[in-house]
């Protein structure tokens, strides 16, 4: 068996004697000092092992997303009709993508932003619409010539009154006007404005009448509005309920669809041998936009390489004044990729606080055209994205966003102003992870941390206790 002596040999923690030792003010004050750096240093030690510490790497993107990238929008364009509002999207590869529905809403709107009604419904017309052949014949006395004047009393005196908003210039109008000349007069001699007075047929020069056109928010020529007695005029905002006709535009389409609309009249004149002409085809015919605005919303997805998203005035039949449109907009909303929710969001900026303040610049600015910049002018926005991967300790949760840059401008623009988005991606992605601290390596500070000022205080007690005593052998006139 081992002694208990040859144990003791082993101690390295041996005792001073009580005898042997000597408390002192200085040793009292310093040991407080001491304690209280221990105190401090472990505060320090222990906010950092709490604190989150990240390290932020640039690589090649390697998505998770594939080769698409999704773009969220919604956008208010107050000087923008919904009945011509088109988004279409393009990219170096070629890819062109027109007027694209699917995935887009349209809202109408009022000069204030105000939505003005339900949602919009543009459904696809027929791209080949078809007109008369005889383009330049031309009959004499068919439609009535409105003007600002005597619209009102046109608009109100008949059951229906359809109207052909037009421009001399446009090239649909001219291919427009014989039929609508020849249907008029048709129309005017089977239904007698005097002794039947059900339908009447009129056109409005738009150049020569355009205040009346814009109270109707007729864009695009030609426009032609289908109008209704007694039904047709809206206190609120004191313009007109109409329907948009978009069928046909040859002359036995119109009066054909002009006998349709007679046969829908809720009167005895109903019962005229029309067979099942009394139901207009639903894409020929929808309603009118309710205001001149538009707000779009909506996604689409585009391949990853530099491209565009366009918003423009878009229509295979209509012609539009590039001096009269006006592209101003307000970004309510774009942004790219998934949808991270608020509430992740808020947990990684609350551990990284830069992170997802770039994904969303654009939100609520206006880009607004007040003239001062001329006619036709298209205001683009340079947007640079950059991938950005969150990777966080609690639970290996990856968040992944895109943040973008933008830059916009004004432009003018020898076509149809627009506005458009250039986008382009970057190839590099930024890699943000939560460096992990551990416990044992907290500790190890910690033990650190005591020893190192409990040893550096006992060398500084020690230097002070002899130079007190060498000051007080001094004072004693003792040599050495």
């Amino acid at each position: 068996m081992i002694s208990s002596s040859k144990l003791k040999s082993v101690d390295f923690y041996r005792k001073i004697p009580r005898d042997l030792t000597e408390a002192s003010l200085s040793g009292a004050g310093l040991s407080i000092v001491a304690a209280l750096c221990m105190v401090f240093l472990f505060g320090m030690e222990l906010n950092s092992y709490l604190s989150v510490s990240t390290a932020t790497s640039v690589i090649v993107d390697k998505s998770s997303d594939g080769d698409y990238l999704r773009i969220d929008f919604n956008m208010s364009f107050p000087a923008l009709s919904c009945e011509f509002a088109a988004v279409d999207v393009s990219d170096v590869l070629g890819t062109n993508r027109l007027n694209l529905t699917k995935t887009i809403r349209k809202f109408s709107i009022d000069s204030n932003l105000r939505s003005t009604g339900n949602e919009f419904h543009s459904e696809p017309t027929t791209t080949n619409i078809k007109h008369d052949n005889e383009q330049h014949e031309e009959s004499i006395g068919g439609a009535l010539e409105l003007t600002t004047d005597n619209f009102d009393k046109y608009a109100h005196q008949f059951p229906i009154t359809v109207i052909n908003f037009y421009a001399p210039w446009c090239y649909w109008s001219q291919r427009l006007r014989p039929s609508w000349e020849k249907a008029s007069k048709i129309i005017k001699e089977r239904y007698d404005p005097e002794a039947d007075g059900r339908i009447v047929m009129g056109r409005v020069d738009c150049t020569q009448n355009g205040e009346l056109c814009r109270s109707h928010h007729v864009q695009g020529y030609p426009s032609i509005r289908i109008f209704r007695k007694g039904s047709d005029v809206r206190t609120d905002h004191g313009h007109h309920d109409h329907e948009s006709y978009y069928g046909d535009r040859d002359t036995d389409s119109l009066v054909k669809t002009m006998d349709n609309l007679v046969a829908s009249l809720p009167t005895e004149s109903q019962k005229l041998h029309l067979g099942d002409k009394s139901n207009l085809a639903s894409h020929i015919k929808r309603p009118a936009p309710s205001s001149g605005g538009c707000r779009i919303e909506g996604y689409v997805r585009v391949k990853k390489v530099p491209g565009n998203l366009i918003i423009s005035a878009r229509s295979d039949a209509h012609s539009f004044d590039a001096s009269q449109m006006n592209m101003s907009h307000v970004v309510n909303h774009l942004s790219f990729g998934r949808k991270v929710s608020p509430r992740v969001m808020s947990d990684v900026k609350r551990l990284i606080p830069y992170v997802g303040s770039s994904h969303d610049r654009l939100n609520g600015l206006s880009f607004i055209n007040t003239r001062d910049f001329g006619a036709n002018v298209t205001m683009e926005h340079y947007l640079q994205i950059v991938k950005t991967e969150v990777i966080t300790r609690k639970d290996h949760k990856l968040v992944e966003e895109y943040e973008y840059t933008a830059h916009s401008s004004v432009a003018q623009s020898l076509h149809i102003p627009v506005a458009k988005f250039h986008l382009e991606l970057s190839p590099m992605q930024v890699l943000i992870t939560e460096n992990p601290k551990s416990f044992s390596h907290f500790i190890t500070n910690v033990c650190a941390i005591i020893g190192g000022v409990f040893t550096v205080a006992g060398i500084l007690d020690s230097i002070l206790h002899n130079t007190i005593r060498l000051m007080k052998k001094v004072e004693l006139g003792k040599n050495f």
